[in-house]
């Protein structure tokens, strides 16, 4: 065997272990702090929702007919602009319409955690459209699931 041979070998092995880091990098995360709205926890959910806030599941409608939070509503977020803290509205769909009338309202946002961005988005849209009183999951189904919290 040559050591052109094993040099191959060692890239291809090198490149397979690392394969998995490489797609975890790629993940971009959300921000952990978004002004004008508040971050809240799962129980922190659950108690806002116990008190009349309106929780929306803002994954794709297949992920939220599987499984969501009980109680929730889906109203998707269908996304297209980056994933960036200052993303494009525009090329983004969100149906206001579905929010409660009152801007002052309680609503959350969640969705698959930190580096599902439709929660984040539709805080976002939510906020610069008035909205006042908006509460973002960030740690969404998965928090929500390793509590074993009420599903639907």
């Amino acid at each position: 065997m040559s050591i052109r041979q094993v040099l191959a070998g060692l890239m291809a092995a090198a490149t397979l272990a690392l394969a998995p880091m490489a797609a975890q990098a790629q993940k971009i995360m959300t921000p952990e702090t978004l002004t004008g709205v508040k971050l809240v926890t799962a129980e922190q959910t659950q108690a806002a929702m116990a008190r009349g806030a309106v929780a929306f599941d803002v994954r794709v409608a297949a992920e939220c007919t599987e499984k969501t939070i009980k109680g929730a509503v889906c109203h998707t977020y269908r996304e297209k602009s980056a994933k960036a803290a200052d993303f494009d509205k525009s090329q983004d769909q969100f149906d206001l319409a579905k929010l409660p009338a009152d801007k002052n309202a309680a609503v959350i946002f969640f969705c698959n955690s930190g580096d599902c961005w439709r929660s984040y988005k539709a805080a976002v849209v939510a906020r610069d459209a008035g909205f006042k009183n908006i509460h973002w999951f960030r740690g969404g189904m998965p928090e929500w699931t390793t509590k074993s919290l009420p599903t639907q």
